[in-house]
């Protein structure tokens, strides 16, 4: 019992022992951070260094807690704060070594310029954290360094590529096929050339389609500083630039792209030798190691619990009762993606911008640019595998044969790409890379290697803009924006789901249903705010996606004429019995939601204008993910003309006034001026302030 007794007292102490921080010596003084009227920060300081400080200061004001949940990430301690959910990223984390990754390679991945960034982004969080310490969520996390914020960006970017996928469907029992994301996705960028525009300028549409909250939903800014750096966009949290947006010369808009980033392989093990696998006929030894996962039981105490991971010349491996797999990817090759997005934003010219494009050290994402120097340009981006043909590379790999390992990646130049198309636009919407501009314009998947991977699908939005797009002719900017908004599915449905008995069913086989029936065939296809037709179909769309995905059911499936009357019967009586009415219009059924404030919204997933919602307990649904954060762009002459919007506002504080008071202006699509030119921002500023100032 003495034994307990002192190590329950050791456990306390250790659990109350908490680093001490210091003050860096940063002279904030150089760092000046200017909030607008909205509260976006514009952050201006001496060097590109002071200008990561303040921004890390900035968003630490506006959303630290989210900040500190990708440090925690990066760092293996999610477990010690949010529990079991928490020590599944940790497991995440030790499995692809990336904290280890992050510390091999961190001086040869990085120039001596750019970690002074990373050194001024890290020593903002920490002095921020130093500061304000009721608000830190683990107090022994910080201080942070350097090679710990690269860990996080690994992190993301390996989920990005579709490693966590691999990994449940390994620890799930099911690797015949790595499951697609079951929620939908969608982004937008669009790039017109000069010769299609009224105005002779360049249009850029920066559009993607992100999660409304967390660690992956978009938060506004403008750097500046005296060296060159000036670039206003979007970034996550912990992001120490722009990830896309727009400086004084161009800009450019990412997509979410689906080649064949990654291979899951199949060991062959030795039923004598468990940590033996073959490989072309020979027995290597399995490399395998403990590690903790420290996993928060209550605020003052964790509880370390083992698990085994291993390690082939494939990669990271896990073994399951169905045998031994590896994952193996890019982004756990070259991690200096931060470095090239930098570059990206310091870019002058299509050259600089394209020249740090073909670093490849950004995993990868489309990328549509424009540019006030008469260039528009689109790649289908990524760190894709120069494979052995011969496999079938889109499932199970054989992990027996060292002609499936391969070690070199594509260079840019093989990846699918356009510059100044006679078309005069480029375009994606997550759809085929072959599907870019005009027919007679885009390039041919024959060209390009099998192995690659490249989706060759068209989806609802690439449908849609082709038939709003026109072949010839001059467009005007209030035209561009019409598009860029536009909230109605095309005349050709591509869902993954055939979708067509919902608008072939006999009003008169089922009169208890014919006012839904009608509705439906009298639907035009948009999602405004006050169409029933379109709060039907929402329903509809979304339930069967849910059984679906309860029952595992393909989405690649026809719904049935019965299945059809079961979506509108169930959409009839929950109509009924939460609106009083068998059909409501779409404002009343979808809403924006954030605190006290709801407002109706328009949209559905996979139109170009696109949100996807889930349920509330009034028989509501609440946007979680689509139209976010929005930035059209005009080339001409001097700087370009910037309008932007962000869903809710630029704070994540609920007593802050900027939590939601963009939401009016986000809903009714009247996007804000913004500005690049110094001048013109401190002339309409609100707030002037150094860090550590109260502003």
């Amino acid at each position: 019992m003495k034994n307990l007794i002192s190590i329950f007292a050791l456990l306390i102490l250790f659990a109350s022992c908490q680093r001490v921080l210091k003050p860096s010596d940063w002279n904030t003084e150089q760092v000046e951070i200017v909030r607008d009227e909205y509260g976006v920060p514009h952050v201006f300081g001496k060097t590109d260094a002071d200008v990561a400080y303040g921004l890390a200061w900035a968003h630490a004001e506006d959303d630290f807690e989210t900040i500190q949940k990708t440090v925690l990430a990066g760092k293996a301690l999610a477990g010690r704060v949010f529990g079991e959910q928490g020590a599944g990223i940790d497991f995440f984390v030790h499995l692809l070594e990336t904290r280890e990754i992050a510390k091999e390679k961190y001086d040869s991945s990085f120039s001596p310029e750019f970690k002074k960034i990373l050194e001024g982004y890290a020593a903002g969080l920490n002095d921020y954290a130093l500061y304000h310490p009721d608000e830190v969520l683990y107090q022994p996390a910080f201080p942070i360094n350097p090679k710990e914020i690269i860990s996080a960006y690994i992190l993301s970017l390996a989920q990005m590529s579709g490693a966590d996928r691999a990994v449940q469907a390994i620890v799930g029992g099911n690797v015949d096929l790595i499951p697609e994301d079951t929620l939908p996705k969608g982004s937008n960028a669009i790039a017109l050339h000069p010769s299609r525009t009224d105005s002779g300028e360049a249009f850029l549409a920066i559009n993607s389609h992100q999660p409304l909250e967390g660690p992956v939903a978009w938060y506004e800014a403008h750097l500046q500083s005296e060296e060159g750096w000036n670039a206003l966009g979007g970034l996550f949290p912990g992001g120490a630039m722009i990830f896309h947006g727009v400086n004084e010369h161009l800009g450019w808009a990412h997509t979410v792209n689906t080649p064949d980033f990654l291979d899951l392989y199949q060991l062959e093990l030795n039923p004598e030798e468990s940590n033996e696998y073959r490989v072309d006929g020979e027995w290597l030894e399995l490399e395998s190691r403990y590690v903790w996962l420290k996993v928060r039981l209550w605020d003052w105490i964790t509880l370390p619990i083992p698990k085994k991971v291993w390690k082939s010349i494939y990669g990271p491996t896990l073994v399951t009762e169905q045998g031994a797999f590896a994952i193996r990817f890019g982004a756990l090759e070259r991690i200096g993606a931060p470095e090239q997005w930098w570059r990206m934003n310091k870019a002058k010219n299509f050259s600089e911008w394209k020249k740090a494009m073909s670093s490849m050290q950004l995993t990868n994402f489309n990328t549509v640019y424009a540019d006030k120097y008469d260039t528009i340009f689109y790649v289908s981006n990524g760190l894709l595998p120069k494979r052995t043909p011969g496999f079938d590379y889109s499932g199970t790999v054989p992990g027996n044969t060292q002609k499936t390992l391969w070690t070199t990646f594509h260079d840019f130049s093989e990846l699918p790409q356009q510059v100044n198309p006679g078309s005069g636009y480029l375009y994606n919407t997550n759809h085929s890379p072959f599907k870019a501009s005009a027919f007679e314009e885009n390039l041919s998947s024959d060209n390009y290697p099998k192995e690659m991977g490249f989706d060759l699908r068209d989806n609802n939005r690439s449908l849609r803009f082709r038939e709003l797009m026109p072949d010839t002719g001059r467009i005007s900017w209030e035209e561009f924006k019409r598009i860029k908004f536009d909230q109605t599915l095309p005349k050709s449905l591509a869902f993954r789901t055939d979708l067509s008995s919902l608008f072939a069913l006999d009003p008169e086989k089922y009169p208890e249903l014919s006012k839904q029936i009608l509705a439906l065939q009298s639907w035009n296809r948009e999602a405004a705010i006050n169409s029933e037709g379109a709060a039907l179909f929402a329903f509809v769309y979304y339930y069967w996606w849910d059984e679906f995905a309860k029952s595992g059911r393909s989405f690649e499936t026809v719904l049935s004429e019965d299945e059809a009357v079961q979506g509108l019967q169930e959409a009839k009586k929950h109509f009924e019995t939460y609106f009083g009415k068998g059909l409501v219009p779409l404002g009343e059924y979808q809403r924006l939601v954030r605190g006290e404030k709801s407002l109706p919204l328009w949209g559905l997933d996979d139109v170009l204008a696109a949100i996807r919602s889930t349920t509330l307990e009034n028989g509501q649904r609440k946007a979680v993910q689509g139209e976010s954060y929005i930035l059209m762009v005009r080339f001409g002459e001097g700087l370009p003309i910037l309008e932007s919007i962000n869903v809710y506002g630029s704070s994540n504080h609920p007593d802050s006034p900027h939590f939601s008071d963009q939401m009016e202006r986000f809903v009714n699509r009247d996007l804000k001026p913004m500005s690049l030119d110094k001048s013109e921002v401190l002339k309409t500023a609100r707030k002037i302030y150094h860090p550590g100032q109260m502003p």
